[in-house]
């Protein structure tokens, strides 16, 4: 890292990865964990006007979230904590659309990171930049809700839940690149967790409104690419996987930057982020696939998450759970914990 001409703390330019981006590395898979509003709603993505009461789950079981990571192998959980709809999954003071007002009010951040502790696994989180609820996020740019960001993300990153080592953006296709004052939110992230890792979905192409072209896909990178949303330590477009021989260097304002990739993959077909009536429905993502995907982005010094969303019991479909074991299995990574509590 470096400081920019206003002093702030940026990436600094490299065509080898940093200390930080090893350890990342290192880490190769993890599980994303979709569950919030949505969850309640049966869509994707939902608007931001369902009332708070909806959100009514029946426990949270954070340890078997965490407890099915460490037995799949996996290194590190990464949280939605906020979606588009703009509910937060932990008590923010900032908004009154958040688990405060609910009826189950127990913080999902909190439940996660203490079992992230317990079985020693590390933990990563989402948050969209995007927010249909919050009334400072309109059309024109507001500074009062880049205010509301920083706010919310000091919140989440000031230590109260220990070291956070992912740091996942998404939404960023609302506006274009300056709005976001992403320079602003990269120094203030890293300096409350300076070895937490920052990606913004879509990170490779050029600046506009909605997704990069075809030809930014992950398929489709070339070395020297633009960075679409800068600073990023790593790059995003999920659910896509990169080519086979994954370039790593990439343009900003004339400098050169060494990024890896991290793909997320749902467990079942298609966009499959949250649970909903009809997920368990819907055919699973192949053991084999997710296994011959991660060879391959693990053999590229890149990364992958597997999506598997939480009920509305609070826990992960044991089915799911069975597929990623088998995953598991066919790669040699099975954990036993013979050492942690059931």
């Amino acid at each position: 890292m470096t400081s920019d001409v206003n002093g702030r703390i940026t990436m600094t330019p490299a065509v080898e990865p940093n200390e930080m981006q090893k350890e990342q590395i290192k880490r190769k898979y993890g599980m994303f964990l979709h569950f919030g509003m949505n969850t309640f709603l049966n869509q994707e993505w939902s608007d931001g006007k369902a009332l708070v009461t909806h959100y009514q789950p029946k426990g949270i079981d954070a340890r078997q979230w965490v407890r099915t990571a460490y037995e799949a192998g996996m290194n590190f959980v990464i949280l939605i904590t906020k979606h588009h709809d703009g509910f937060c999954l932990w008590d923010s003071k900032y908004t009154d659309y958040c688990i405060r007002n609910a009826d189950c009010n127990i913080d999902v951040v909190k439940e996660l990171s203490e079992a992230c502790k317990e079985y020693g696994i590390n933990l990563g989180l989402y948050y969209s930049l995007w927010d249909e609820h919050e009334a400072t996020f309109t059309e024109d740019f507001d500074p009062g809700y880049i205010t509301y960001m920083k706010n919310q993300l000091t919140e989440l990153m000031d230590g109260r839940y220990g070291e956070i080592i992912e740091l996942w953006f998404d939404g960023a296709w609302k506006k274009l690149c300056p709005e976001w004052h992403y320079d602003e939110i990269y120094d203030l992230v890293k300096k409350l967790q300076p070895s937490c890792q920052i990606g913004i979905n879509h990170t490779i192409g050029t600046p506009g409104l909605g997704d990069p072209d075809e030809r930014y896909m992950p398929k489709n990178y070339q070395n020297y690419d633009p960075i679409r949303n800068f600073p990023s330590d790593f790059r995003l477009w999920d659910p896509h996987l990169c080519r086979p021989d994954d370039p790593k260097l990439y343009t900003h304002d004339g400098k050169t930057y060494y990024m890896p990739f991290e793909q997320t993959i749902c467990s079942r077909e298609g966009f499959s982020w949250f649970y909903s009536d009809t997920y368990e429905e819907k055919p699973f993502t192949k053991s084999e696939y997710i296994a011959e995907c991660y060879r391959q982005l693990v053999a590229q010094d890149n990364l992958m998450v597997v999506n598997m969303p939480p009920n509305r019991e609070g826990k992960l479909v044991q089915s799911d759970i069975d597929n990623l074991y088998q995953c598991a299995e066919l790669l040699g990574i099975k954990r036993r914990l013979s050492n942690f509590p059931s």
